[in-house]
Parts: structure tokens; C-alpha cells; sequence
């Protein structure tokens, strides 16, 4: 690359930078979860791009509908309902050494809209994590529960408090598949060895080993009594 070229490539960039609009992207990424159309968005970012870096809080009419390319008398309509939904308003300005009156673009409905519209999204997240997680415990709970009538039914007698913390602790700690526990119940009641030690020896060998399913569980079993301890 010549000299020449790398002056111009500096003088395009420098005109690049000193164009840059800052917008929202908040509005690039929700317009449409906010019932705007492409129009009406892309209005809103063209009055942006006028007062940023055009300095020009007020362009006319004519100004928009040649930089958007539409047809005199289709912005108006536009503008107005972008009025009545509170995104933007048409305030005036008084400047003080002149007393001279402008009317100016006041943008700050849309980003009061955004940032509503951000914080319901942001509490929606956090409602439905609470209530994911309120029915995990409930499926927990129940699954603790069915546990719990299962022993007491193999055991023929109601569980103990600890015993029920033991079953739990299988289950929200060690991470235990119900139908694990089951079978090393099954295996207890095999083995005629009905206690809780054993059963959780019974869990904790397998883990060692490995066995994370059912299926793993009854494939281990099997080969154990196939090739003994």
C-alpha cells in the first residue's frame, strides 16, 4: 500500500469516527418485542443520528423523508403514534439571551420505554428461575416422600428422624437416582441385611464404581454374583 493510499485510508476512518452514532441496544434488540415497526425504529434512530452528530435537535419534515427515502406525508402519521405511545414528544426550548422560542425532539420517553421494558424482562427471568426452582423442591419433596413409604414399607415400621434425613441426604447431597436407591433397598432386602449402613454402603460402592443408572446398578450386580466378592 502506497503513502497516498494510507492517507486516505486515515482520513476515512477519521471521518468514520467523528459520524458515530451512539444508540440504544436495547432498542436494535427489542424493537420488535415492543411492537415498533422497522419505520418506526429506524425513525427513531435517524433523530438520534441528527442531534448527535448533526447537531440538529429539530430536522423538518422534508430533512426525514429524504434520508429515510419515503413518500411526503408517510413520516407524519408515524411521528404521531410514536407521540401517543410516549417515545417521543415535541417540547420547546427558550433560549435565555435572545428569548428566542425552538421546539426540539425530546427522546427520553424511549428510553424510559426501554428501560421498562429491560426491568419486566429482568424480573420475568427471575420469576420463572424462583418458580423452576420451587417445583424442583416440590419434585424433590414428592420424591423424598415416595421414598420415605417405600421403606417404611419394606422396614414394616415408620422411619426414624434420621432415618428420613439419610434418605434425603441421599437424594439432595450424594445426588442419588431414586430407582438406585430402590434397587440398593432391593439388594438389602436380598441380601436380608434390611438396614440403612448397609444400604448406603451398598450406594457408596457403587458410586466408587461408577454406576450412575439403574441399568449400570443391575449390570454390576449381576457381575458380582456371577464372579463373587
Amino acid at each position: 500500500m502506497t503513502d497516498s493510499w494510507k492517507v486516505w485510508g486515515k482520513g476515512i476512518s477519521f471521518g468514520l469516527e467523528s459520524g458515530i452514532v451512539n444508540v440504544p441496544f436495547a432498542l436494535l434488540a427489542h424493537y420488535r418485542n415492543l411492537r415498533l415497526t422497522d419505520m418506526e425504529a429506524m425513525l427513531l434512530l435517524q433523530l438520534l443520528a441528527f442531534q448527535q452528530v448533526e447537531r440538529n435537535d429539530f430536522p423538518t419534515m422534508d430533512q426525514l423523508e429524504r434520508r429515510m427515502g419515503t413518500s411526503p406525508g408517510e413520516l407524519a402519521p408515524v411521528i404521531r403514534r410514536l407521540m401517543k405511545e410516549g417515545w417521543l414528544s415535541i417540547d420547546e426550548a427558550r433560549e435565555e439571551s435572545s428569548g428566542v422560542h425552538s421546539e426540539f425532539y425530546n427522546l427520553s420517553g424511549m428510553y424510559v420505554k426501554l428501560g421498562q421494558h429491560l426491568a419486566e424482562e429482568r424480573s420475568a427471568a427471575i420469576n420463572e428461575q424462583k418458580l423452576e426452582k420451587e417445583l424442583s423442591g416440590l419434585q424433590r419433596g414428592e420424591q423424598e416422600r415416595n421414598l420415605f413409604v417405600i421403606f417404611e414399607k419394606e422396614f414394616a415400621r415408620p422411619l426414624s428422624p434420621m432415618e428420613c434425613e439419610t434418605i434425603s441426604g441421599w437424594v439432595d447431597q450424594d445426588g442419588y437416582l431414586e430407582e438406585l436407591i430402590l434397587l440398593a433397598l432391593k439388594e438389602a432386602v436380598f441380601a436380608g441385611k434390611v438396614h440403612f449402613r448397609y444400604i448406603d454402603r451398598i450406594l457408596l460402592e457403587w458410586s466408587r464404581n461408577r454406576v450412575k443408572t439403574a441399568e449400570d446398578a443391575r449390570a454390576y450386580t449381576q457381575k458380582f454374583r456371577n464372579g463373587g466378592r
